[in-house]
């Protein structure tokens, strides 16, 4: 069975569509919550979407998602706890691709295998490791391979030529370009690092590139469009479904996808 990261690229890419990827971190606000966001982030408009595995170290993570980490923690989350949602969401219908990010620890701790095995048995699609380098990326990226699974490197404007060749030689689904450097947060698009370094990478792959770190309007899809194949958004719906009532959550994460994508964006 093809990948579904796979097929849902390449079908917006013959499409010309930009590529939406949401972020919602497991068991934020609480477990049944996220699954829910999760569901609706997709109905919204989003075309694949990040899952969050929380950990108590989050160290690519900003003052946002940190506090979503810290609170699924809380709230009992467990690598297990991830496995079961993706299931969940596939028992329940959801076809788009699924991505698990996370730091290396609890992966490890869980068993490198065991993990692989269940969650492709769950249906998870790839998965995003950010404190795991590109140089000692090679095992994991082959057993996952194995399993179907692809691992989505990072690559920032701060990455030698170097690197992103031996990135881009094991690459499988597609590359995440970090917008800047530093950690994840709302803010303005860093407007000359992020496509010269979208160019540079361009030199050694033809798979999809997705912009994320930072990306939080319209303007900045907009923007990004003009050079990459989608955005990757977290920190900034996280804020409004925070500060949203109990009651507002899910309305709150529809309506921030609809205002990106537009009210003429597939009809939303």
């Amino acid at each position: 069975m093809p990948n579904r990261i796979d097929t849902t690229l390449s079908r917006l890419r013959e499409n010309g569509q930009q590529a939406l990827g949401p972020f919602v971190t497991i068991g934020f606000p609480d477990i049944p919550t996220s699954e829910s966001l999760a569901r609706v982030l997709l109905e919204s408009g989003g075309d694949m979407l990040e899952l969050g595995v929380p950990f108590s170290d989050p160290l690519a993570d900003g003052p946002t998602v940190q506090m979503t980490s810290y609170r699924a923690l809380q709230n009992g989350v467990t690598v297990s706890t991830c496995i079961e949602t993706v299931k969940n969401l596939r028992d329940g219908g959801v076809d788009a691709p699924l991505i698990l990010m996370g730091y290396y620890n609890p992966f490890l701790h869980y068993g490198l295998e065991r993990f692989l095995d269940d969650a492709a048995i769950a249906g998870m699609d790839g998965m995003i490791v950010p404190d795991l380098p590109t140089e000692e990326s090679a095992q994991l990226s082959e057993m996952a391979a194995t399993h179907g699974i692809h691992l989505i490197p990072l690559l920032a404007p701060t990455s030698s030529d170097e690197r992103i060749r031996d990135a881009c030689e094991s690459a499988r689904g597609f590359i995440y370009c970090v917008n800047f450097t530093g950690v994840t947060g709302a803010r303005r698009l860093s407007s000359q690092s992020t496509p010269a370094l979208v160019e540079r990478i361009r030199r050694y792959t033809d798979l999809p590139l997705l912009v994320g770190f930072g990306v939080s309007r319209r303007e900045h899809l907009e923007e990004i469009a003009t050079y990459a194949d989608g955005a990757i958004l977290a920190s900034a719906l996280i804020d409004a479904v925070e500060r949203a009532p109990e009651d507002r959550k899910l309305d709150t994460a529809r309506d921030f996808i609809h205002s990106l994508r537009g009210t003429n964006d597939r009809g939303s």
